[in-house]
């Protein structure tokens, strides 16, 4: 295995691997360990599957081609302007939530050091810092993500480490959802835990670029995928045991949501400041790998989008485009991007499942040889099925 190839894994996976996993504890908290792990294994097996429909889409269409590109090809102008306001949609919306995560970052950082940062001013560096990486291209984000990744999971290793002993596995495999809450709230509790499980395995936005980056090599690509979204399988299912095993699951569900209190209680396990020093750089690390995978593929879509050249004036040029609007909302506005993320699953499940099916559906009768995903008509139909359920669950949520 190659370095592009290792670095195109630690895309994958440092995409999914963000916020969401950090969420994780914090959704799935009073739904009990066992069910947790359960919900986790189905999200990721239609997410993996959905991801391997996108590479036989993707080769099939044109390599180097962007999303925008392949939609028009298969769907026309129609597909176009549903995947594009979906992705915009979701990727600003996670772009924002990011720069404000990374502001937060850099202003605890600092702090120590007399560095008294206002806000928006730590806003601004970590768009200029991290941000900038994305303009040098792909080649450069694989580097940085392939550091930051093996740091992130050597730090994950080490926390699991010194934490799992103190997991009590048989409390913790017995502890029942009925403990936490029961009738309509749990029910409540199940709808709002599957968006949030699902946008955790949301990697899929970098697919085009990784196919671009690899030269269309099915074999490789395939590879990418499998192991890319099944490393953060194992590394949320030991994510869960250790928090919601050594807290347990109602003290998890009391914090309210808040992720600096989970940080906070993890911390307060361990008698190490160095532990618990690994506990806070391994949460801000999950932030910056998923901030470079989500923002390199509004780049690249942007670029697409705008047909730019890949010249130094063009990369400004989408640079700008794609960091001014959420820059701009995370400075002045952060509660309306907000109030678009309690949707966030909906345009998600359009891009990674409805189109894709779609597409397939209207690919496949023609022939056209290639790489094709395993499972026919019925895997199209479960996919589709699973989809809908989790449109459900999160207009439920977020409708009250």
């Amino acid at each position: 295995m190659n370095f592009k190839t290792l670095g195109s894994i630690s895309i994958v996976a440092g995409t999914a691997i963000g916020g969401g996993m950090l969420a994780l504890p914090l959704a799935t908290a009073a739904l009990g360990i066992v069910p947790a792990i359960l919900l986790l294994i189905v999200i990721w097996g239609i997410s993996a599957y959905t991801s391997l429909l996108m590479l036989e889409i993707n080769l099939r269409t044109g390599i180097g081609d962007n999303v925008h590109a392949i939609t028009g090809k298969t769907l026309g102008k129609v597909g176009q302007l549903i995947q594009g306001g979906s992705f915009l949609s979701l990727l600003f919306a996670l772009t924002m939530v990011y720069l404000m995560g990374g502001s937060s970052l850099l202003e605890t950082r600092l702090a120590p050091l007399g560095l008294n940062l206002s806000n928006q001013a730590a806003v601004l560096l970590f768009t200029v810092i991290f941000g900038g990486i994305i303009a040098v291209g792909v080649s450069w984000i694989d580097k940085v993500s392939r550091v930051l990744f093996t740091a992130m999971v050597v730090l994950l290793v080490l926390v699991v480490a010194f934490l799992l002993p103190d997991v009590n596995l048989a409390v913790a495999l017995t502890n029942t959802m009925s403990e936490v809450a029961q009738g309509n709230e749990l029910t409540h509790l199940w709808l709002a835990a599957i968006p949030v499980v699902f946008t955790s395995f949301g990697f899929h936005v970098c697919i085009a670029t990784i196919v671009r980056y690899l030269d269309g090599d099915a074999i490789s690509l395939r590879k990418v995928l499998l192991i890319g979204s099944t490393i953060p399988l194992v590394c949320y299912i030991l994510w869960l045991l250790v928090t919601l095993g050594t807290l347990g699951g109602s003290t998890v569900h009391q914090l309210g949501g808040s992720l600096p209190k989970l940080v906070m209680a993890l911390q307060g396990l361990v008698e190490s400041q160095i532990v618990s020093q690994f506990i806070d750089i391994f949460a801000n690390l999950a932030l910056i790998t998923s901030f470079l995978g989500v923002t390199m593929s509004l780049f690249d879509y942007v670029a697409e989008l705008t047909r730019a050249r890949s010249d130094v004036a063009g990369r400004i040029q989408t640079w700008l485009i794609t960091f001014i609007p959420p820059l701009l909302c995370a400075l002045f506005y952060p509660d309306g991007f907000f109030q678009v993320l309690g949707f966030a699953a909906i345009p998600l499940v359009v891009m990674i499942i409805f189109l894709p099916i779609v597409m397939a559906l209207k690919q496949r009768p023609q022939n056209l040889g290639g790489y094709q995903v395993m499972g026919g008509m019925p895997a199209l139909i479960i996919a589709g099925i699973i989809g809908v359920l989790i449109v459900i669950a999160q207009l439920m949520v977020a409708l009250g």
